[in-house]
């Protein structure tokens, strides 16, 4: 079968529907799912265009509803073409893209505007768009929702970028009205700046030691007690994006007990990698928040098995390799942030199913709560009849290294370079159309941009 070619059926021995795995056909019409035939004796003649995968998992396509693009304006970084094509290969048939670091940010309609004519043409997989929250733009959120941005993303801390302010609390008073009613949902990078400033410190900036003391859990403790509260006053679906203490889930869940329609996401870095291993000088691992020691993770694991964190995203946020400050290796000066995209579903999986994880709950932390989220869930992250046709075709049990050949990102600079996951990922198809097969993508880009209709409250989670 071509790339780029209609796919009519895809048959397997292993389909995950619901939390069952069978054989099953799934039936593809006009893009969408039209019905699963739960066996795999299926004749009807629909000749070349069957898809027999044999013992490889189908299921939903991943839905990363986290993920800096930097079109326009830091190309140099990342691009549409670059980033859906790595989605693609991961099998992530749906991105979200963020509102920063591109320049313009999408924090105005007109900057809205100029981000979807730039990606025009450019999109191997779907997108849809965050807006951003930034001091004295409150009149822009309403005409943006109208436009179709998923929700909104604010800072608390300084975001990296200048162009993209964080905001203070009567900001965040001034956008939750304007939101109030909206059914959209605002995003917070929970850091909160708690620390005295003390000038220069002694300590050696080669060493991660040194940048983790420098972003302890109170920042986020502190900022996620504030977004509570607003939550709570303003009943404004509020989210957190990755999440990094495990010591503010407690807070969380007790805004939760009390009725805040508050969500959270974590990492796959987070969940892959620990502050002890991280060596002297290696940049590539630096992150904001910071990368914590073992004994968290295992917190964020156990929290992910409970429900208590409700999705696992990329982050994916790249740049060029001359900001991660290889050469001094100080931690202190290179930019933070890693690259993941491509590799998020085996990066999850070789951690996950040691902890007794299943491929369901792999569906409900990386395709349907994220679907969700971006108010996508009656399209996306879902093997049933009336979805897009947007499936994984990929093989749990078998193992691979990351080699910088096999990197579809822009910038092959990641932490994860030469690691051995389980899962590969042998076909990608978006709303029934084969774009991504061992190695190979269809000739042209088959992606679409997803505005969001506008809509009224939505119920959480």
């Amino acid at each position: 079968m071509e790339l780029g070619s209609l796919v009519r059926a895809v048959r397997s021995n292993r389909v995950l529907i619901g939390n069952e795995v069978s054989p099953a056909v799934i039936i593809i019409k006009d893009g969408k799912i039209q019905q699963i035939l739960f066996s795999s004796n299926f004749t009807e003649d629909v000749g070349s265009e069957v898809l027999d995968v044999g013992d490889s998992v189908v299921m939903p396509g991943i839905v990363d509803c986290h993920v800096h693009v930097n079109e326009p304006g830091r190309t140099s970084w990342e691009g549409f073409w670059t980033a859906t094509r790595a989605a693609a290969a991961g099998g992530v048939t749906t991105i979200v893209d963020m509102p920063l670091n591109s320049i313009p940010p999408t924090t105005t309609l007109r900057n809205f505007q100029e981000k979807l004519r730039e990606a025009m043409g450019k999109c191997f997989v779907d997108v849809a768009f965050w807006g951003g929250v930034v001091p004295g733009n409150q009149l822009e959120l309403r005409p943006m929702i109208q436009a179709g941005v998923a929700g909104f993303k604010c800072f608390l801390i300084h975001s990296g970028v200048d162009e993209f302010p964080h905001v203070a609390e009567f900001d965040l008073h001034t956008a939750m009205k304007q939101l109030q009613g909206t059914g959209s949902v605002l995003l917070f990078h929970a850091e909160l700046d708690v620390l005295p400033t003390t000038g220069k410190t002694d300590d050696d900036p080669c060493q991660y030691s040194t940048f983790l003391q420098s972003r302890p859990d109170i920042m986020e403790t502190e900022a996620i007690r504030t977004i509570t509260e607003l939550c709570l006053q303003y009943r404004v679906r509020c989210h957190i994006v990755h999440l990094s203490s495990a010591k503010a889930l407690k807070l969380i869940q007790k805004a939760r007990q009390a009725g805040a329609p508050l969500t959270v996401e974590t990492t796959h870095h987070y969940l892959s990698l620990c502050a002890e291993n991280i060596p002297a000088g290696a940049t590539q691992f630096k992150c904001c928040p910071p990368i914590r020691r073992s004994a968290n993770q295992e917190q964020l694991w156990s929290a992910l098995k409970t429900g208590q964190i409700d999705m696992v995203v990329s982050d994916h946020s790249p740049c060029t390799p001359d900001l991660k400050k290889l050469e001094s290796g100080d931690f202190t000066q290179a930019w933070g942030g890693i690259s993941s995209l491509q590799f998020g579903l085996p990066l999850f999986w070789s951690s996950a199913s040691k902890r007794d994880f299943q491929l369901a709950d792999v569906v409900r932390l990386l395709c349907r709560n994220t679907a969700h989220l971006s108010s996508l869930g009656n399209l996306k992250g879902s093997l049933a009849s009336g979805y897009d046709a947007d499936l994984v075709i990929w093989d749990p049990e078998t193992g691979f290294q990351i080699e910088e050949a096999s990197i579809h990102h822009k910038n092959k600079m990641t932490p994860y370079l030469g690691c051995t996951l389980q899962g590969v990922v042998r076909a990608t198809i978006l709303r029934g159309r084969l774009v991504y097969r061992d190695g190979s993508f269809c000739p042209e880009p088959l992606g679409k941009h997803l505005l969001i209709p506008q809509r009224t409250n939505q119920a959480q989670l």
